[in-house]
């Protein structure tokens, strides 16, 4: 029987409503999603009923999304390739830098980092000189930048501190407006579990954002 105060036909319109709800949920379900050709967005409902739009970043956004929201920098680099832009240089603009400093007879610096400090002073360095710079990191640097509470069994520690660099360096390179190569120092073959574990960050990287973590190793 029907609830007090009720009619039959509000009865049946409500349950007919909410089986077309649960019959749309279910087909939503089973049908294969498309691919976003721009930025995908959700909808959120908050605690106090206002429906809000909260857009996501883009897979496929190059820039490092910590800051990709907001405007990126332009380098005043005139005589740099044009692929050359402030950030990590990964792929041809990397090939198009390296054969610029080539055919102009010049070696560009590369500096061993071992901090976020030393990252932050070549990055610093190569602004001041309107330049680009190579940051580097080897397996005992690496391991200085994971820290010594954290275990270096299988090269644990030594891997963590090269990612940890390489990040810290894609999320500011852009801000310093200078454009980076971000390399890996000498590896020795007694090193290669650690390089397999950099290898294994860049295959990450790449399936993420459409580019290797560092620019060369």
């Amino acid at each position: 029987t029907p609830p007090a105060g009720s009619s039959l036909p509000t009865l049946f319109a409500g349950l007919a409503l909410g089986s077309v709800a649960v019959g749309a949920v279910q087909q939503r379900r089973r049908a294969p999603r498309s691919r976003a050709t721009g930025p995908a967005r959700r909808i959120a409902v908050a605690a106090d009923g206002q429906v809000r739009d909260l857009l996501l970043e883009d897979a496929a956004e190059p820039r490092f999304p910590i800051l990709s929201r907001r405007p990126a920098p332009e380098g005043t680099f005139p005589k740099l390739p044009s692929s050359v832009r402030p950030g990590v240089v990964t792929g041809q603009a990397l090939v198009d830098l390296l054969d610029w400093a080539k055919e102009n007879k010049f070696a560009m610096p590369a500096v061993n980092c071992v901090s976020s400090s030393s990252i932050n002073s070549c990055m610093e360095a190569a602004r001041a000189m309107d330049a680009p710079i190579m940051i580097q990191f080897s397996s005992g640097g690496a391991q200085f930048i994971a820290g010594k509470g954290l275990d270096n069994k299988e090269f644990h520690a030594c891997v963590a501190g090269a990612v940890s660099g390489a990040y810290h360096v894609r999320a500011l390179a852009e801000q310093y407006g200078v454009p980076v190569i971000l390399h890996t120092d000498h590896c020795a073959k007694s090193l290669l579990p650690w390089f397999d574990g950099l290898l294994e960050a860049n295959e990450r990287f790449f399936k993420k954002y459409g580019e290797p973590l560092f620019s060369s190793h």
